[in-house]
């Protein structure tokens, strides 16, 4: 057991350690093992409050506290939008009960839209960067509720456009491979090829297409025509990384691993599938009579 004088001696010495660290990693490459580089040496303290997480939701009561709780404990600081579809488990109503663990008088970190009704995926995003636009978040995440996607995995994206001038952050399951976990060998080869697919019909040098795990630069959202975006369900990530390298803004891939959910069920479907599969096509035709003004 340690006496009062003893603790705070070793308090203070810590403390020292840390902040020198913290001093020496200033302006340098972080040095290998640096407990600091995240926090300090690449994340500004102005930009703490600057990144925001949009998620989609439906019935998703099993993953959502988890997954709040989880990158709210992150190094980085994420202020959080859930969009929910009005979900009969009640999602919605855990999330109003998790905003006063969060939100203080002074600081919202923890939103909610709550919708009438389940209006897709594509729309849920739609007004989820029309919220972060409004409130004048410089980088807009997005990422899915049941731990597909590693929260951890946020900072790298993050850092890609922040650090690394990045216009777009792909977390990607194929730019080093094939990186997915628990998926069975069907569902793997139909996702992959899918994105090959993509990638051979619009010439996007993309390879990933279909990932739902990305980090934008807020002026890429204002450059983009919201309005016009057609798809609504799996296929709107496609058109959305489509119009970022038409308008001619930077996209990057930062591999990842994806761990398919452990808890709930899945919302895949032959329908999201099919509407990716004749709306490419359609989307690189009409693309051909389109003038995109490069960003």
């Amino acid at each position: 057991m340690y006496s009062g004088l003893q603790a705070q001696g070793l308090f203070s010495r810590h403390f020292f350690l840390v902040l020198l660290e913290a001093v020496l990693c200033i302006g340098q490459n972080p040095p290998e093992g640096c407990g600091l580089c995240l926090n300090t040496c690449l994340i500004n303290q102005k930009d703490l409050n600057n990144a925001i997480v949009i998620i989609p939701t439906y019935n998703e009561k099993e993953n959502i506290t988890l997954i709040i709780d989880a990158i709210m404990s992150l190094r980085k600081d994420y202020d959080i939008l859930i969009v929910d579809d009005n979900s009969p488990d009640g999602t919605a109503d855990i999330v109003k009960d998790l905003k006063k663990n969060y939100n203080t008088p002074t600081e919202a970190r923890l939103h909610l839209m709550h919708r009438h009704g389940k209006l897709g995926l594509g729309t849920a995003y739609i007004e989820g960067f029309r919220y972060a636009i409004r409130h004048n978040y410089d980088y807009v995440l997005q990422m899915d509720a049941d731990f597909s996607h590693n929260p951890e995995d946020l900072i790298k994206l993050y850092l890609a456009c922040s650090e690394g001038g990045n216009d777009l952050s792909i977390g990607s399951r194929y730019a080093s491979g094939v990186n997915v976990v628990n998926w069975p060998m069907g569902r793997v080869l139909l996702s992959f090829f899918a994105s090959k697919y993509v990638q051979l019909v619009t010439g996007m040098p993309v390879h990933d297409t279909t990932a739902g795990f990305v980090c934008y630069r807020r002026k890429v959202l204002e450059t983009i025509p919201l309005d016009e975006i057609k798809f609504i369900g799996y296929a709107f990530q496609i058109e959305m990384k489509f119009l970022t390298w038409k308008y001619g803004f930077h996209l990057n891939e930062v591999p990842i691993i994806f761990t398919d959910r452990t808890r709930g069920q899945s919302k895949m479907s032959v329908g999201i599938f099919k509407e990716a599969f004749l709306g490419v096509i359609q989307m690189t035709i009409q693309s051909w009579f389109k003038k995109y003004i490069v960003a």
